[in-house]
């Protein structure tokens, strides 16, 4: 497959408000593709088309080759998802969690505790794999959450806001999660606010009013506008 997400004018309105407005973009397996703006730009309405949870009202597109418009059921099998709400059953332990999507993924017993055992170890988090989920940080929540949205393998995961409300080291730890799983072919699309946080992205999208006003690599965004970094180009494309 040579794109793993194609849109092509995309729309979703709202009676006579157009959140999303005809945005065009392709991304590439394995690509960590951040879909950036600021809050009520659009992007999670955005979002939820290309993960089956919202029918577009115009425009089309498919994700991991499955028709957004027809197959939406189709895509949920082979998208992993984290929303910006922490989604994590609070009285369930670490490895409950994982035990119950994993059998909503479609898992079998016995590969969830495989892909259990092997997710934690990887993160160094197996000590707690006992531990009720409420009694855990808000960082290792949030890295939790990571893990379960790619515990069927999932060939495209969708980070909606994924690192709100944690510390900068956290964050970071948690880009290092992100940068790993893209390493081994998974495909990223994140949503964030932190300009930041576009620096660590193969390319860049910025949405502003429910339109894409930019679409390159950080670099080539911040040549193209003369900025030092990436929040001097997002207040350059929304001043």
């Amino acid at each position: 497959m040579d794109k793993v997400i194609q849109v092509k004018d995309l729309t979703k309105r709202f009676g006579s408000f157009t959140a999303v407005d005809a945005i065009s973009f392709e991304v590439s397996p394995g690509e960590i593709f951040g879909f950036l703006g600021a809050n009520g730009a659009g992007k999670t309405t955005a979002m939820r088309m290309l993960c089956g949870l919202s029918y577009p009202s115009g425009g089309s597109g498919t994700v991991a080759g499955f028709d957004i418009v027809r197959e939406g059921e189709q895509i949920k099998r082979h998208i992993g998802y984290m929303s910006q709400r922490f989604s994590l059953y609070e009285d369930l332990t670490v490895f409950e969690n994982m035990q119950l999507f994993g059998g909503i993924y479609g898992m079998s017993e016995r590969d969830i505790r495989s892909r259990a055992d092997e997710l934690l170890e990887k993160v160094q988090f197996a000590s707690q794999r006992d531990t009720l989920v409420e009694s855990i940080p808000l960082g290792w929540k949030q890295k939790l959450a990571f893990l379960v949205a790619t515990m069927h393998a999932p060939e495209i995961v969708f980070l909606d806001e994924p690192t709100g409300g944690v510390d900068p080291i956290t964050r970071r730890q948690f880009w290092d999660m992100i940068r790993q799983a893209a390493s081994e072919g998974t495909t990223i699309f994140v949503t964030t606010h932190y300009m930041d946080e576009a620096e660590y992205c193969d390319r860049v999208s910025i949405m502003v009013d429910g339109r894409i006003r930019a679409l390159d690599s950080p670099q080539a965004l911040r040549t193209q506008f003369s900025a030092n970094n990436m929040n001097e180009v997002f207040v350059k494309l929304c001043r």
